[in-house]
């Protein structure tokens, strides 16, 4: 009898288990936290701007709290596990930490920005790819595109950051925006490429000094991209864990009922939720 029982216990965990994997890999996007992803693609595992740092192991940006100010809620196993490719759009440590490169694998396959080429090397990672423009990495096509992470004098104090954007057969089309403002670029690359889906970080984010100069997308340059955005899902990321973020998953989802703009149309992750994705 204990060994019917023990058999059936068993059964049990691996349908259960062999559930979970099936779900997991189904076309998807998991917002880990901040800007952090995990995106299920073409059959494969893509990490995206991996920040893996416990609350607090950095410093503050905005003099409020130190960063980053909530805890990652998954096992850090789950979120490095059977990871084949990591698109790192600009090295700033909420993007790039020094817990991701120590998590991660010096051999692990990772594609940066131009201007990041260095970065990658001088820590060791042997399979790091800088991209200029466009690359075929498996059965995915990836291109890269520029942002513009603030304006006039802050631009020039953030530096260089990145776009990128996936396509695959069969598969929606994914821009991933990174940190960047709304500007004509982002608006000419949409009507170029007419994405399915765009990620976008709508921290509303600040820099002592320049409080009024955002870095990355607010909840009014939000609703611009949205109005922009086509027949494109949106998916609002990077709030709530950063403590010089002024947006909110809050305040943007009162400017988004204030602007009419429905539910379907802007998805407001939480950390670890999962959007999935239509073929």
């Amino acid at each position: 009898m204990k060994k019917v029982l023990l058999s059936v216990i068993l059964s049990i965990t691996a349908i259960i288990a062999f559930s979970q994997s099936s779900s997991n890999s189904k076309p998807s996007i998991q917002l880990i936290r901040n800007a952090t992803l995990i995106i299920h693609y073409g059959g494969h595992k893509i990490l995206v701007d991996p920040m893996l740092s416990p609350k607090g192991a950095f410093e503050s940006w905005a003099g409020i709290a130190k960063n980053p100010t909530v805890d990652l809620k998954l096992p850090m196993q789950q979120i490095t596990d059977s990871v084949d490719l990591v698109l790192v759009s600009h090295t700033h440590a909420d993007h790039f930490d020094d817990a991701a490169n120590k998590e991660l694998s010096k051999s692990i396959k990772i594609i940066n920005q131009p201007a990041d080429k260095t970065f990658f090397s001088s820590r060791g990672y042997t399979n790091a790819e800088t991209l200029e423009h466009k690359t075929k990495w498996e059965n995915i096509n990836i291109e890269r595109v520029n942002g513009a992470h603030g304006s006039g004098k802050v631009l020039e104090m953030m530096g260089k950051t990145s776009g990128f954007i996936l396509s695959a057969t069969g598969l929606p089309t994914i821009y991933i925006m990174g940190d960047a403002i709304w500007t004509d670029h982002i608006k000419e690359n949409i009507k170029r490429i007419k994405p399915d889906i765009i990620v976008v970080n709508s921290g509303g984010a600040q820099i002592k000094g320049f409080e009024n100069v955002p870095i990355i997308m607010d909840e009014k340059q939000t609703m611009d991209l949205i109005a922009s955005s086509g027949n494109a899902k949106v998916i609002a990321v990077h709030m709530d864990a950063l403590d010089h973020c002024r947006t909110t998953r809050v305040s943007l989802g009162k400017e988004a009922a204030k602007n009419h703009v429905a539910k379907d149309k802007l998805v407001i992750l939480k950390d670890t939720e999962t959007f999935y994705l239509a073929n």
